[in-house]
């Protein structure tokens, strides 16, 4: 189960939430994001961060290598342990903010994300979408990192992006208002998941 969308959409306190449900329930849990998850994709994660000026093609290959660890050494593993993976942050972040926002070919992210995965898709991508500039409001300006950086168009052809992403695959996709009370969206996302697990 994937979380989507801008920066201070909302995901990772979705994603916690559920997380908590889940092992409530007695349910073999894990909670990723990406970058990050394995000592490389955490140092990647840093130097993705660090506002180090990068190529867009630079950063999409980290990006890619992270994910591939990620997927290779610690999200396989789980499900072939009959467990459920959380992610904050998938494939179609690359393909919103890579693509879409940075502008290169989405074929050659397709390819990528199929490559970095090995083929693995979501069972749910969660979109919590929002307007970009209640986002960037609620990051308060961010803690100064590349993306949170970023010119505010930047941010509008990704959330341009998701929902581009979200109506290609309506069946794979929950689309949900990130403005709305956390607990009334933690709710929604608990009713859909029920259905899947």
């Amino acid at each position: 189960i994937v979380f989507e969308g801008g920066d201070g959409s909302g995901k990772s306190t979705q994603a916690r939430s559920l997380f908590r449900r889940l092992r409530r329930r007695g349910i073999k849990v894990l909670r990723t994001r990406e970058p990050g998850g394995t000592p490389l994709g955490q140092s990647l994660r840093v130097l993705l961060k660090s506002g180090e000026p990068m190529t867009p093609v630079s950063e999409l290959l980290l990006f890619e290598a992270a994910r591939a660890q990620l997927v290779q050494h610690v999200i396989r593993p789980f499900l072939e342990q009959g467990g459920v993976v959380i992610a904050d942050r998938f494939t179609s972040s690359t393909m919103a903010y890579q693509g879409y926002g940075r502008g290169l070919d989405r074929g050659l992210i397709e390819s990528l994300n199929r490559e970095a995965t090995g083929g693995l898709e979501p069972d749910l991508t969660v979109l919590l979408d929002l307007p970009v500039e209640t986002a960037l409001a609620r990051k308060g300006g961010g803690n100064g990192d590349t993306f949170d950086a970023a010119p505010v168009d930047f941010h509008r052809k990704i959330r341009r992006g998701y929902s581009a992403l979200a109506a290609s695959n309506p069946g794979g996709w929950l689309v949900l208002d990130g403005q709305r009370p956390p607990e009334e969206l933690g709710r929604e996302i608990w009713n859909k998941v029920q259905t899947i697990l």
